[in-house]
């Protein structure tokens, strides 16, 4: 069980830093474009794209948790 349990950490903990450089960039890129559009109603596609990303981490991080502490009751046992 822990030769599964420990690829699956490492590989959500992959997940969790790509999610969060793309909402970095994401982030980045929507500044530049609330600049340029000024006013505009509503949020605009890099706005949404990075709520998307960052739910995404927030969902790899809540995952990975889970695993840890089921890789700790598997290991006390």
């Amino acid at each position: 069980m822990i030769y599964i349990l420990v690829p699956a950490i490492v590989i959500l903990m992959a997940m969790v830093v790509v999610s969060l450089v793309k909402g970095i960039v994401a982030f980045l890129n929507s500044t530049r474009t609330d600049l340029e559009r000024g006013d505009a109603p509503g949020a605009s596609e890099m706005q949404l794209l990075q709520n998307k990303m960052m739910f995404a981490r927030i969902k790899y991080q809540a995952a990975a948790v889970l695993v840890v502490g089921v890789l700790l009751a598997v290991s006390k046992s």
